[in-house]
């Protein structure tokens, strides 16, 4: 962690705990070296600093690369690891910057539902997150946030003191569907996108806000 980095980690760390009264579930399954990506289900902007929050390494984010305009916010958000994504979060050269991210064995938040939930309510995956896991080799997370929905959903205008929590699941490897989609078709591999997408967002639902 670069020392903006560190003041915005502590920053978040005491925010969450005196304000939202935080709980951590099994951060110690996170590895704290080599090519990581969280996925996490997403309910309200409170997501990201709450997952990279309860880990001891620094962590990839992704940012609207409208905020990167400001000088003085572009700057705030390369020093927090921040990938500039365009509005719907895809894009080639985003994508390009957070594979380079991973295959220099960094970590990186990423959404399977693509955008946040209007009811609270966990959403379908969308097949994104199924290419960036073939076309890298980092171990999957699976990663759930509780009461964030709460705290901060979408139509609210500011974060009330509700409880928030964390929990980081058993990791995912997709070895077989990584070696079929060196050599199949071009449809199976579409198929294989959402194949993924889908499990990651299965093992997302199992999570439970309590020690494992």
């Amino acid at each position: 962690m670069n020392i903006s980095y560190r003041l915005g980690w502590l920053g978040f760390r005491a925010l969450y705990r005196f304000y939202f009264r935080w709980r951590v579930f099994n951060a110690e399954r996170v590895p704290l070296t080599g090519a990581v990506i969280l996925a996490s289900n997403h309910a309200s902007f409170l997501d990201p600093p709450l997952v990279g929050s309860g880990l001891h390494r620094g962590i990839n984010y992704l940012a609207r690369e409208s905020l990167f305009r400001f000088p003085g916010m572009g700057a705030l958000l390369r020093s927090w690891n921040s990938v500039p994504v365009d509005r719907d979060g895809g894009g080639a050269a985003g994508l390009k910057t957070i594979l380079d991210r991973l295959l220099a064995g960094g970590a990186i938040i990423l959404f399977p539902e693509g955008t946040r939930t209007r009811d609270g309510r966990l959403q379908p995956a969308r097949s994104g997150i199924g290419l960036t896991v073939i076309k890298s080799d980092a171990v999957v997370i699976p990663v759930r946030t509780f009461g964030t929905f709460e705290a901060y959903g979408r139509n609210q205008k500011f974060p009330r003191p509700f409880p928030v929590a964390v929990k980081y699941g058993e990791p995912m490897r997709f070895e077989k569907l990584r070696a079929e989609a060196k050599n199949c078709s071009r449809a199976r591999l579409k198929e294989i996108y959402q194949q993924i997408a889908d499990e990651i967002m299965a093992a997302i639902a199992k999570l439970e806000p309590r020690e494992d």
